[in-house]
């Protein structure tokens, strides 16, 4: 058998693709560390998201060391860092906080708080940290679904310099306007009130270096979608959307005001995209098909995933226990794991400065 050089190793890794970008290495700059100990390679990598639940890239990466002459074993160290890229929040408008991504939809009921907290407890249980801002100040309903209830956040400093500490939740970092109000007291607020309360949710809070702010945006485009949009380096836009035609002209809609505001929309996550019988099994679209997919192709932008219609998924949001954390290895979950790697991904590649291969030969 031949024996392998670290020139035919990097070359392998050249051409590795990442599983959710679909990009080789080489075309996304990932820094590596290569190294050669007889016929064992030991490889190191570093993405600029989080991906610690799936070892894909990490298969992939063995299979092509594996495949060459002269290397039977293979360690991979597949590492992560996420950065605030000058697109993003790295003149820390929002101290303490790198990425700030908006989850909005065009109208409500298409599950939009739902598929929010379970893309944070995702990003989360790959190994970032994660913050959850509400930002539907009339209608909050992040307190619930995360089983937070009636708490109220600490407050700490004086004047001016007060700060909110962030209620935690399942491991995030979280505030909302339902954390400073009872549940029976309506925000009978004008559009001016309602942008400054925002405002203060995000600058008055002490997030402690949250690699992802998600922010649950109200439903539609009104005063607090702009005003997010314009007074805050929002990194990027998810627009979920239910497949239906009258749900997915409020979703092109959502599309269009972000981009007139310059904000990039990292992805589209199709909600209530079929319905499984649980007693036979059946499948069944009722809201129609391939909504989301069609939308996202028609703005050029990713489907990020395609979530069911299930009762569990409500039922556990309702109990205070989004999917992820209440059963992260079901069907579901795996699901909302996958969009959130897509996401990251896709953030990533959309704000990463262009830099050329780091490669350590030892």
């Amino acid at each position: 058998m031949a024996s392998a050089d670290l020139q035919a190793v990097n070359a392998a890794l050249d051409l590795v693709a990442d599983p959710n970008l679909e990009q080789t290495l080489a075309e996304l700059g990932v820094p590596r560390r290569a190294s050669l100990e007889g016929e064992r390679v030991s490889v190191e990598l570093t993405l600029g998201y989080p991906a610690g639940r799936d070892d894909t890239l990490a298969k992939r990466v063995r299979d092509a060391l594996l495949a060459l002459d002269g290397v039977s074993e293979v360690d991979i160290d597949l590492g992560w860092n996420v950065d605030a890229h000058p697109a993003a929040n790295s003149a820390m408008a929002v101290p303490g906080v790198k990425n700030i991504i908006a989850v909005a939809s065009g109208k409500g009921g298409v599950g939009k708080s739902t598929t929010a907290a379970n893309i944070a407890l995702a990003l989360a249980g790959e190994g970032a940290r994660v913050g959850v801002l509400d930002a539907d100040i009339y209608g909050p309903s992040q307190p619930q679904m995360l089983g937070v209830g009636q708490q109220r956040p600490n407050i700490v400093g004086e004047g001016k310099a007060q700060q909110m500490i962030p209620i935690e939740a399942h491991g995030l970092q979280t505030i909302s306007m339902g954390y400073l109000v009872t549940e029976q007291t309506p925000m009978v607020w004008r559009g001016p009130m309602v942008s400054g309360a925002l405002k203060q949710l995000l600058t008055q809070t002490r997030w402690d270096d949250v690699d992802y702010l998600i922010i649950d945006m109200p439903p539609g485009t009104g005063d607090i979608a702009l005003t997010l949009s314009q007074s805050v380096p929002v990194t990027g836009a998810v627009v979920v959307t239910t497949p239906q035609d009258i749900a997915l002209l409020d979703a092109q809609k959502g599309i269009e005001m972000f981009r007139k505001v310059n904000v990039p929309v990292l992805g589209v996550v199709e909600n209530m995209a079929i319905h499984v019988c649980s007693e036979c099994g059946h499948k069944e679209h009722i809201f129609g098909e391939g909504g989301g997919a069609r939308i996202a192709e028609s703005y050029q932008t990713p489907l990020l995933g395609a979530l069911p219609l299930s009762l569990s998924i409500r039922k556990q949001a309702d109990g205070g226990e989004p999917s992820v954390a209440a059963n992260p290895d079901s069907a579901e979950s795996l699901e909302y794991y996958a969009i959130a790697r897509r996401l990251a991904a896709r953030l990533w590649q959309a704000n990463r400065q262009a830099e050329p291969v780091t490669v350590i030969e030892t």
